[in-house]
């Protein structure tokens, strides 16, 4: 729904299902506000009007089936987001549709399969809308994509939405879709939920399969959820999870739904919550309202029940290097033709020279650095449940002020920026940016997320049924009118 019906995407299938909203009708009404709303905000970097109108009628055409033969209750279980808006971000294929991963250098490409986990989603129902917008494959945490707008948050224009699911994230925050799907290789749904004042979730590494068109490569990077409840994410959760045949890292059998644990299960007991509060990737300043808004959460959890207990930092910013070669060699292992390579931004430029620099041993013993220091780390953290952070160092950010001439500076500023999401991708755990905190800035009010990290694999449910809690007693607002400051 719109800002102005800020449903979210469970509230939607259940209007549609009793009849108070009309598939075909909501397409229209989601579509306009891609056009204008969206637009704004640069969420998308294109449309896909023909595909979802033909969603929404196949789905008008499933509920009207299920009320004349008595069976909405089972279609509520089986396909719980049916004709509810969720697009797809623009590092996922999607045949027939373009594929462009917002570089120059694939410009006009339309892919030619459609990813598993992209299946998934049109498996559920739900309608497409289109490709949300994403910077140069997926690298920086800012979306300025080569290829159209850039992503900007709605709470102020002139800042970025953050990346690398800017789009998704200002598509969420600004009322035109209630979930968005992304991905996470380093917090880059949870640095946009951030900057927008939704929620982002990175799931456990394995639980949502890359197969059978993709791989898991240094085990970074994962799809993830971007939504405004709490519930939502868990619906999102089951329509994306599960394993393919050959993953290389497959997650352990989960116990069930996500949505049906948070939804019926009973809330977390007292939990032992690690309050950190030094970055772990540069040494940089952290801003007084981002730590505010910890001590905000400190307190709501204090309220709840849970014992909190600050703890130092469990690595350097040094040891932290140790992320670089996997993240590097990442980018330089993207497949590209030379005339393709003129073509790049400076910053994935910078990043597949520092990547092929590396060689085949150091690479390896990269591999075995980060999987000792994970390791070493999911030791120390063992006795807590939650490690709890500032999403982020700072206000969303100012383009200019990450987005540099020099690709060095431009990292050094993004790891600033962004000093304790990519642990999480290293350690492999489950970890989600809640909106819980807000502050006026030279007169424009702002989000500030709060960072749960959870320090065992497969422990979503236990971080949703937390964030619920933290919904339920400290509520967020629900969607966010673009402003321009």
């Amino acid at each position: 729904m719109t800002a102005q019906d800020p449903r979210g995407g469970l509230a939607t299938a259940a209007a549609l299902r009793s009849g108070e909203l009309e598939a075909t009708a909501l397409a229209e009404e989601t579509l306009a506000a891609a056009r204008t709303v969206g637009a704004e905000t640069g969420a998308f970097a294109h449309l896909l009007e023909e595909l979802t109108r033909t969603q929404a009628r196949e789905a008008a055409e499933r509920l009207a089936a299920a009320r004349r033969d008595g069976t909405l209750e089972d279609l509520a279980r089986t396909h719980p987001l049916l004709g509810v808006p969720l697009p797809l971000k623009d590092l996922t294929q999607l045949a027939g549709a373009p594929f462009e991963a917002g570089s120059a250098a694939l410009r006009g490409n339309i892919a030619t399969v459609t990813d598993g986990v992209a299946q998934k989603i049109l498996d559920g129902g739900t309608l497409t809308v289109g490709k949300t917008t994403t910077p140069e494959f997926g690298m920086p945490c800012y979306t300025e994509p080569a290829t159209g707008a850039p992503a900007r948050t709605p709470w102020d224009l002139r800042r970025t939405a953050g990346g690398s699911s800017g789009g998704a994230a200002a598509a969420v925050a600004g009322g035109v879709v209630p979930i968005a799907h992304g991905s996470d290789g380093g917090g880059s749904a949870r640095i946009p939920a951030a900057c927008c004042g939704v929620l982002g979730l990175k799931p456990s590494r394995g639980l949502i399969s890359p197969g059978p068109h993709g791989g898991e490569g240094m085990g970074l990077v994962t799809d993830g959820v971007l939504a405004r409840e709490v519930r939502d994410l868990a619906a999102g959760l089951d329509l994306m999870a599960g394993s393919r045949p050959g993953d290389f890292m497959p997650a352990p059998a989960r116990p069930g739904s996500f949505l049906e644990q948070l939804l019926h299960g009973e809330a977390p007991p007292p939990l032992r919550i690690a309050v950190l509060r030094e970055p772990l990737a540069a040494e940089t300043d952290v801003h007084p309202a981002a730590l505010r808004g910890l001590e905000r959460a400190v307190r709501l959890l204090a309220d709840l029940g849970h014992r909190t207990e600050e703890i130092p930092a469990p690595l350097t910013p040094q040891e932290w290097r140790a992320f670089m070669p996997l993240w590097t060699v990442g980018a330089a292992s993207i497949p590209l033709s030379e005339s393709q390579e003129g073509q790049l931004l400076e910053l994935t430029r910078w990043l597949r020279e520092q990547g092929r620099g590396y060689s085949g041993v150091q690479l390896a013993e990269a591999f075995s650095g980060v999987q000792s220091l994970a390791r070493r780390i999911l030791e120390d953290l063992a006795a807590f449940d939650v490690v709890l952070t500032p999403s982020l160092a700072a206000p969303p950010a100012f383009p200019e002020t990450l987005q540099l001439p020099d690709g060095a500076d431009d990292f050094a500023a993004q790891c600033a920026f962004t000093p304790w999401t990519s642990t999480w991708n290293m350690l492999g755990t489950a970890a989600l940016s809640v909106p819980l905190h807000r502050e006026e800035l030279d007169g424009v009010e702002l989000p500030f997320g709060v960072h749960l990290g959870a320090t065992r694999p497969g422990e979503e449910p236990l971080l949703l049924s937390l964030a619920a809690q933290l919904e339920e007693h400290d509520p967020w607002p629900p969607a966010r009118v673009p402003r321009a400051a």
